[in-house]
C-alpha cells in the first residue's frame, strides 16, 4: 500500500479577509474532492488572510498512479484556479 501526499502553498492575493480566503479555499477543496477522489484539507496559515497550505492524500497499491493523480492535482490547481496563486508544492510517499 502506498499513500501519496501531496502538500502546497497558495497565494490568495483578491483575498481581503479571512472569510473571503475560506470562502476561496472551501471551493478549491471541495472541487479536488469531487474531480480527483483525494481527501484534501488546509493544514497550515489557518489564520492568514492571503496563504494556506493545503494537504491532498490518495492511496494506491502502485506509486507511478499516486504520482500521476497528485500531479494532475497540481496541474489542475496551476491552470483551473485563477483565484489562487500555486507559490510551491511536494509530493511525498509512505509505503
Amino acid at each position: 500500500m502506498i499513500i501519496g501526499v501531496c502538500t502546497f502553498e497558495l497565494n490568495i492575493p483578491s483575498s481581503l479577509s479571512l472569510k473571503d480566503k475560506r470562502q476561496i479555499i472551501k471551493s478549491v477543496i471541495q472541487r479536488l474532492r469531487n474531480e480527483f477522489n483525494v481527501a484534501v484539507s488546509e493544514i497550515d496559515h489557518l489564520d492568514s488572510r492571503q496563504s494556506a497550505v493545503i494537504a491532498a492524500v490518495t492511496v494506491s497499491n502502485d506509486r507511478n498512479y499516486a504520482h500521476g493523480l497528485l500531479t494532475r492535482v497540481v496541474g489542475w490547481i496551476e491552470t483551473t484556479r485563477l483565484d489562487c496563486e500555486l507559490v510551491d508544492y511536494t509530493i511525498e510517499f509512505v509505503v
